[in-house]
């Protein structure tokens, strides 16, 4: 099966050692749109607005390293410059779930294919695993990943107005996306 239009990607599951790769490839953004979220006693609406100009977001360090949870999972993707994403899951086995924590493609492989490849292996991996859905958490700025993670077939399925409060995402809204398995 071919995981990419581009063969010179190769993709395999990650080793202990990947773990610090991962967490140094750039995961940062540019867009020239923001959701904006309304929330209301009866649901929520979704509407992308135009920021000029456009906005780019840097995450901070991690607090918790990647993988130190010890049922978590990735799936490497390398090229001939070295490590270009990841995608890193963990099984939860009580309600069937595969919870996608992180997903990165360094910025020269964006678009090509490689995110898709690596949300293609771990939802495979979940299906193994007896998982029933998929499920992620995007922050209201991220629309090209929203946009990104709808055409993978996630919907937005739930949003969180406070998960952000106190942190460096402060005013930003946490959007829960999900999809069948």
């Amino acid at each position: 099966m071919s995981y990419s239009d581009r063969p010179d990607v190769a993709y395999r599951p990650a080793l202990p050692g990947d773990f610090e790769a991962i967490e140094a490839l750039d995961n940062s953004f540019t867009t020239d749109a923001v959701l904006e979220v309304t929330a209301t006693e009866e649901g929520f609406r979704v509407l992308a607005v135009p920021v000029d100009p456009p906005l780019r977001k840097v995450y901070p360090d991690e607090e918790e390293e990647l993988g130190e949870d010890e049922k978590a999972r990735a799936f490497v993707a390398y090229d001939a410059g070295g490590l270009c994403g990841a995608v890193t899951f963990a099984h939860s086995a009580w309600n069937s779930r595969l919870l996608i924590s992180d997903v990165r493609v360094a910025p020269h492989r964006r678009g090509q294919g490689v995110g898709s490849a690596l949300m293609d292996l771990a939802l495979g991996e979940g299906r193994e695993l007896g998982a029933r859905t998929a499920w992620l958490e995007v922050t209201s700025v991220n629309a090209p990943a929203v946009r990104a993670y709808r055409g993978m077939g996630f919907a937005l399925c739930g949003l969180d107005t406070t998960l952000y409060t106190g942190t460096a995402s402060e005013g930003e809204i946490a959007l829960f996306m999900s999809r069948p398995l």
